[in-house]
């Protein structure tokens, strides 16, 4: 039979594909940015005296305030955090019971809310009192002399978040599998080692990026404490405003430094996050403790 010959295959046409959404929602997106830039241009506002307002003294106590309550609380809100999740875990049933109360109880209120139970506290209590076995008192003291607006808004603060940071923590610890506490265990290492050189820093990939969410939010958070009077940004937004009554201005400069701070907190989260990545965890003792626990069956049956 004659062999059949067939035409040479020619190469198919590449046709590129018109991605018609992309252009007309980026069309969308810079109409929409041109109309808010007009729209801000013509604004009563002096643009000129939102810089000046930014180095004004009552808005620099209000900046380190801002700072001093955010990290204070959130500092706080961790060692809290950590201890209530350790007793979330814990085989006693009351720790545990304790501590989902805690939870329940911190994290159903609203943090405003517990801002001013605590600010209105000598209401309840005049004196907080801490007696002695023998006689006396290691403290008695009027309660709204130790409750100042500053305390009642780091309570508040570090006790709603403490509640949130107790799950986050719970959540990091429950990340790591129990078959690698068990190692730990097997090569010797007591509880508390196999918690802090094993567990803890396998669990900080889980419990880094929530944790500098909620401290981005507790950096805006602060500005609650404006309610019971502490010199926050916001608070000290009103005070030049007060005075001037450039309100969208002096707004605008504290704008301007939560911006500031909650990109420096952003910034320092990406680079924590980094120092916890899967080489840095390669590096870690757990990898030589697993390590020398391959290696152990070898050992025992070259000595057998």
């Amino acid at each position: 039979m004659a062999e059949v010959e067939r035409a040479p295959l020619e190469p198919l046409p590449i046709v590129r594909l018109k991605h018609w959404g992309r252009w007309v929602s980026g069309v969308i997106i810079l109409v929409l940015l041109v109309l808010l830039g007009i729209a801000l241009g013509n604004a009563q506002i002096q643009w000129d005296s939102v810089p000046e307002f930014l180095w004004y003294r009552v808005m620099a106590v209000g900046l380190l305030n801002t700072v001093l309550l955010a990290v204070i609380a959130q500092g706080s809100a961790i060692v809290i955090g950590i201890v209530i999740a350790l007793m979330r875990r814990s085989a006693n049933p009351v720790a545990r019971w304790f501590a989902a109360g805690y939870i329940w109880l911190f994290r159903g209120l609203p943090v405003l809310l517990q801002i001013l139970i605590w600010y209105n506290l000598a209401l309840v209590f005049e004196f907080i009192s801490i007696p002695l076995p023998f006689g006396g008192y290691l403290l008695h003291e009027q309660t709204n002399v130790l409750i100042t607006a500053f305390t009642a808004a780091l309570l508040g603060l570090a006790l709603n978040e403490s509640a949130y940071m107790a799950e986050i923590v719970r959540a990091g610890l429950n990340s790591v599998d129990s078959g690698q506490t068990e190692a730990a265990k097997s090569i010797g290492m007591s509880p508390g080692a196999t918690l802090r050189r094993v567990v803890l820093p396998q669990a900080m990939r889980v419990i880094i990026p929530p944790t500098g969410n909620d401290f981005i939010n507790m950096l805006k958070g602060t500005s609650m404490a404006s309610v019971i009077g502490v010199t926050e940004l916001i608070h000290a937004a009103n005070n030049i405003s007060s005075n001037n009554l450039l309100v969208m201005e002096t707004l605008l400069a504290a704008a301007v430094w939560y911006m500031v701070v909650v990109t420096v907190a952003g910034v320092g989260q990406h680079y924590l996050e980094r120092a916890f990545d899967s080489e840095d965890r390669s590096r870690s003792p757990f990898s030589r403790a697993a390590k020398a626990l391959r290696t152990a069956p070898l050992v025992r049956s070259e000595r057998g």
